[in-house]
């Protein structure tokens, strides 16, 4: 949704490629790779003179002509997969035996990650590299997806060192804390109540698994505030050849924070079994090369304050991400948490830069992107671009939801098909939640407004048929509204 502003349903990423379920192979809209149904931002800007070029993550394609270089990109250097050792100590025979061998291409061909080297450091110093390649007399467009702080675990050691004894005080201590400096900042409103963490769960754990639970917390905060080294980096760099009063900076989190208690690669179930594949998520040894660990739910549930679950679940905790705007055309130190959209991105960026919404691209049609414009939001003429009668509609794992203005309707299993199995969806009960008096998603009012849930419920099936989804037994039909 983020490179073409339409939704991902609509372009070939109904559902992960690695969490198709048999329902979804071969459906439309579920290849799992980006397909040509829509174009990416990048291809739109080339075609409108832009020096185009990414580093990092990319995760929409793993074959031939799915390669960001195939998708826009003038320059990349992009990882395949979702994940990586941020060292690059995953890409030997070892690895490659078992399947879980990881991979990158440099301009669409085979690449390999420098040893040793931490992954958003590298991929910073390929993305600055190409911009001082490019043609000084024509714009650019440069996305970088780094790769922290998604899991594994791991930074470098003097960036964990700064936050040890960080977080002693435990997950309820510095969930308290940091809502008291939101509504100092006025990031949220003095009155907010936030989804509790669950403080018995904290209190069941022995001395060293909560010793490893905090250094978990001190390695993640190490990896955000090394991305955010990362990220001025780049500034400078503008600062120092001067392009910086003429860039237009977007920064913005894909999802909320990561609660899977993961131990080792999905596609390692028995780390240790080939030589050369084994993990040691020891206390020592969490935060290097050797542990492969995730924050598991309860930090989740502190990095998500005051809002209820984490990434994947369709709460607002999994959902609600903070996006940071600075450039021309964009009022500064303005804070607004209107509803706006990730399939916002790409209407916005053409309309800052003044280019046209091409329908036809590399001689094919394309879906238009569907997002709304922030251009007068960030210019400061209006105050939203949704109005109260506008809905946004999502569904991920089965896990869906529906917001109208302030209403937010969710149905959400807790199992779901990464788990292999997922929770019988006639066991499961829609929700209902006033994000106005009630953002952390805590009083459920369904059994009390039966009839306003009845129809954001239909407002979802809308949503599910216009992009085609598709549920365990049941295919919504495409409807004449799309273009293809």
């Amino acid at each position: 949704m983020l490179l073409t502003g339409v939704d991902n349903h609509k372009v070939g990423l109904g559902s992960m490629a690695e969490l198709l379920t048999p329902e979804q192979r071969g459906a439309l809209g579920y290849e799992g790779y980006l397909n040509e149904r829509a174009a990416t931002l990048a291809e739109r800007l080339k075609m409108a003179g832009f020096d185009t070029m990414m580093t990092g993550k990319w995760h929409l394609g793993r074959r031939r002509g799915q390669f960001p270089s195939d998708r826009g990109f003038d320059r990349s250097f992009a990882l395949l997969q979702g994940d990586h050792n941020h060292f690059g100590y995953d890409q030997g025979p070892a690895y490659r035996m078992v399947g879980a061998g990881r991979d990158y291409v440099l301009n669409g061909q085979p690449a390999y990650f420098p040893l040793g080297v931490y992954g958003d450091d590298y991929f910073t110093t390929k993305l600055i590299e190409f911009l001082k390649q490019r043609q000084a007399q024509r714009p650019f467009f440069a996305y970088l997806a780094f790769t922290g702080p998604h899991w594994p675990l791991q930074a470098p050691a003097e960036d964990i060192a700064r936050y040890r004894h960080h977080y002693d005080a435990g997950p309820v201590v510095v969930q308290k804390a940091r809502l008291e400096r939101m509504k100092r900042l006025g990031i949220v409103k003095d009155d907010v109540v936030p989804y509790p963490v669950d403080a018995a769960a904290w209190n069941r754990m022995g001395p060293l698994e909560k010793s490893i639970q905090l250094r978990k917390m001190e390695v993640y905060a190490a990896m955000v505030d090394r991305l955010d080294q990362n990220v001025g980096r780049i500034i400078d760099y503008l600062k120092r050849s001067g392009q910086l009063d003429n860039t237009i900076i977007i920064f913005l989190s894909d999802n909320g924070a990561e609660g899977y208690p993961i131990e080792h690669p999905f596609d390692l179930p028995q780390p240790g079994k080939v030589a050369g594949t084994s993990i040691d998520n020891s206390l020592e040894s969490v935060g290097t090369a050797r542990s492969y660990t995730g924050t598991g739910h309860l930090w989740a549930q502190v990095s998500s304050t005051p809002f209820r679950g984490v990434k994947l679940d369709m709460t607002e905790g999994g959902i609600h991400t903070p996006a940071i705007i600075a450039g021309p055309g964009v009022r500064s130190a303005k804070l607004n948490g209107t509803v706006t959209h990730v399939t916002d991105v790409v209407s916005t960026v053409l309309d800052l830069v003044h280019a046209s919404v091409e329908r036809v691209v590399k001689g094919k049609p394309v879906i238009a992107p569907e997002g709304r414009s922030w251009i007068d939001l960030l210019a400061g003429r209006v105050s939203e671009v949704r109005s109260e009668r506008d809905m946004v509609g999502w569904e991920l794992l089965y896990r869906r939801a529906v917001r109208v203005g302030r209403w937010k309707a969710v149905f959400q299993p807790s199992l779901i098909p990464l788990f292999k199995e997922h929770t019988p969806l006639d066991q499961v009960h829609w929700q209902l939640f006033d994000l106005k008096h009630d953002p952390g998603e805590i009083h459920d009012l369904a059994a009390e407004q039966p009839q306003r849930l009845n129809a954001m419920r239909r407002e979802w099936e809308r949503y599910a048929a216009r992009n085609s989804v598709v549920l365990p037994g049941r295919a919504f039909a495409k409807t004449s509204g799309d273009t293809r």
